[in-house]
Formats: structure tokens, C-alpha cells, sequence
């Protein structure tokens, strides 16, 4: 946590939440879906069985629920604390769309925001890609003149993030038969990525020290030492492009056949319950177990949690100390980290070539 600094956001004048987006009815979700790949000539048919996932829930993503629920919180967290400014949302594939949000900024009178993206890790499309579309947003906004835009760092290793899995791992465990309990495994999952971002970033390093941590603690708690692996779901792109492994569903079949009894699912990857946690893992991976008559629980992701809503606290009083010149006790619980607020040159680059400008970096 940050030490002897006072609690204050300047020079800070306001706090965006910047996700993802998702649709919120059966009409929205093709649009959001060539939203999400426009650019990389996924044909339709494709789009129209990947939507066949969003259907299965009426056709609304979680996601966007899940972040106005977050920014209430983090408003109300807030508030309580003293810091009096004006919290926004705004998504790069959805409404509200990232550029009408920057400009009903601008024409509040903002001029110094803070982004806080919900996103842990460092990786193209976690970190890059949404530095990439805020430049594209803030040009088509036409705020680059009068707005300038900084972004809270990676917070893969902070105690508000690595602190509810903990947590949450142990409430799954506990949904376990006791007998089963002791001998329970733990898959970390995240979504998958092609192995050239992965190469050109530390996302899968700093999802492995997230585990490590997790699995640390709860064995601390237990006494018990577990097997546990770091897992993929929601691969996509085509067969010859070779994406991170292995999938949730082999990685269960894998397990049973080595004497597995019983599983619990941890989705590090994600910071609250989008499609791809409740459709990859309670419902496809549910499935796969249930055929392998394996059982298995699911840890919670952080979502609003106390612990979660105050990091976004922590990290706004961070760097905004950090900007007016003071000095700071940054947190991270791994090696890897903290990150530096600002992203260097050339990190998580854009696997189709360099040249798209992105804001909040140094190129």
C-alpha cells in the first residue's frame, strides 16, 4: 500500500474505468462481435457461432453489469476517503463507447484523468491494444489538445487482486465433500493468447507468479501441498496459428486419467465473471467434468470485493503522489513487480507491426 502519502488525487480531476464492452440484448450481439474483430476478416459464420455463447444467456454479456456495479463501488470507496472526484466508464467495443465518453469528459470541464483498465496483466491485447484505443478515442473525441490522459500500471501482483483469490480458492475448496477436499488440485486459468504475444510480453510470467502466490498461501491456510497448473480457455483465431496451452477442457481430461478426484477452477485471468468465465468454465469445462464424473469448484473472481474496489484507491493515491514529485511505497508481491506507471518503448507490441499510436507510453 502506499506509505506516509496523503490521500489525494492531484493533480488528477477525474477516474476512468476503461473495459471491455459487452452486448446487452440477441440484436446487439453480432455488431459487438464485428466490433471486437473488425480488421481481421473473421467471416461471419464464425462470428454467428461465437454468438450462439452470448445466446445461450439471452444475448448479454455479464461484463457490462459487472462494471457498473464496480464503479458505484469505487465511487462509494471514494467518497468515503475523501477524494472528491468524478468517476467515468467507458468500453472499447461497446456502449459507452470509449470516444462518446472522453468527449462528455471534455465537456465537463475534465482535463487530467486517470485510467484504470480492467485488465491485470501485461500483454497486447490487456495493455497495448486499450493504450491503442484511447489514442483512436481521444483523436475521434478531438481531446488530444485539451485532455492529456495517464493510466494506472499493471496490478497483477497487487494484494487487492491476488488477495480475493486467496480468499475465494479457500471458499471453493470448502464446497468440496471433505474427502475429496484434501486432495483437491487447483487450475489457474486465464484466457489464451497466440503464442506471439506471448512471447513478446511477461503475461504468462506474471500469471504464473499469480498461481504461485495463490497456491502459496492456500497451502499455508490448509497444510495441504496441491498440484496445480496454469490453464487456457477461450482460444480462437485459426488451427494453424498456435495459441497458448493447455485448454481447460484437455487439461481436466489429462488429470482424470493421472487420478485427478477433484478439481478447483481459479480464473486469475479475469478481475470479475465475463463470458468467458461463464461460459468456457461453468458451463463447457462444467460439462467436460461432469462427464468425467470428476467434481469440481469454481473460485469467485474479484469483482467488487472490498479488498478489489480499494486497490483502484491505492493505485489512483499512487501515481498521483508519484506525479506531484512524491515518493512512494508501491505494492507487488512477486518478483516481476510492481510495473512502471508508464509502459516502456516497444513493450507488448502489436503482433501486426509497429506505427498505430497508443497514448500513455513511451512510443
Amino acid at each position: 500500500m502506499v506509505e506516509s502519502v496523503s490521500v489525494s488525487a492531484e493533480p488528477y480531476d477525474a477516474l476512468l474505468l476503461l473495459s471491455f464492452g459487452g452486448p446487452e440484448g440477441p440484436d446487439e450481439v453480432l455488431p459487438f462481435l464485428e466490433n471486437v474483430t473488425r480488421g481481421r476478416g473473421i467471416p461471419r459464420e464464425r462470428l454467428a457461432a461465437v454468438g450462439e455463447h452470448y445466446f445461450l444467456f439471452g444475448g448479454v454479456s455479464p461484463i457490462n453489469a459487472q462494471c457498473r456495479a464496480l464503479l458505484a463501488e469505487i465511487e462509494k470507496d471514494l467518497a468515503g476517503h475523501g477524494i472528491d472526484i468524478p468517476v467515468y466508464w467507458g468500453n472499447r467495443n461497446w456502449h459507452p463507447f470509449l470516444a462518446d465518453t472522453l468527449r462528455r469528459m471534455a465537456a465537463d470541464g475534465v482535463r487530467r484523468p486517470l485510467v484504470f483498465v480492467t485488465s491485470a496483466y501485461s500483454s497486447y491485447s490487456g495493455c497495448r491494444q486499450y493504450r491503442e484505443d484511447l489514442a483512436a478515442a481521444a483523436a475521434e473525441a478531438g481531446v488530444l489538445d485539451v485532455m492529456r490522459v495517464d493510466k494506472i500500471r499493471a496490478y497483477f501482483d497487487h494484494p487487492g487482486f491476488v488477495g480475493p483469490f486467496i480468499g475465494s480458492t479457500l471458499a471453493a475448496l470448502e464446497e468440496l465433500d471433505p474427502e475429496l477436499r484434501d486432495g483437491a488440485e487447483i487450475a489457474f486459468v486465464t484466457h489464451s493468447v497466440p503464442l506471439s504475444y506471448a512471447q513478446t510480453s511477461a503475461y504468462v510470467p506474471q500469471h504464473e507468479a499469480v498461481a504461485g502466490l495463490v497456491a502459496g498461501a492456500v497451502r499455508e491456510r490448509t497444510g495441504v501441498e496441491r498440484p496445480w497448473k496454469l490453464v487456457y480457455c477461450s482460444r480462437s483465431g485459426p488451427p494453424t496459428q498456435p495459441w497458448l496451452e493447455p485448454d481447460i477442457g484437455v487439461h481436466l481430461r489429462e488429470r482424470v486419467e493421472a487420478g485427478a478426484r477433484a478439481i478447483v477452477l481459479v480464473p486469475i485471468g479475469f478481475v470479475s465473471d465475463h463470458m468467458e468465465v461463464i461460459y468456457d468454465l461453468d458451463t463447457q469445462a462444467a460439462q467436460v467434468a461432469a462427464g468425467l464424473g470428476l467434481p469440481v469448484a469454481r473460485a469467485a473472481t474479484p469483482g467488487t470485493h472490498p479488498d478489489f474496489v480499494a486497490l483502484v484507491r491505492d493505485l489512483l493515491i499512487e501515481r498521483a503522489a508519484a506525479e506531484r514529485g512524491v515518493a512512494v511505497v508501491r505494492a507487488g508481491l512477486s518478483g516481476l513487480g510492481p510495473m512502471p506507471d508508464v509502459c516502456a518503448a516497444g513493450s507488448c507490441p502489436n503482433p501486426r507491426g509497429p506505427g498505430k499510436p497508443a497514448l500513455c507510453g513511451r512510443d
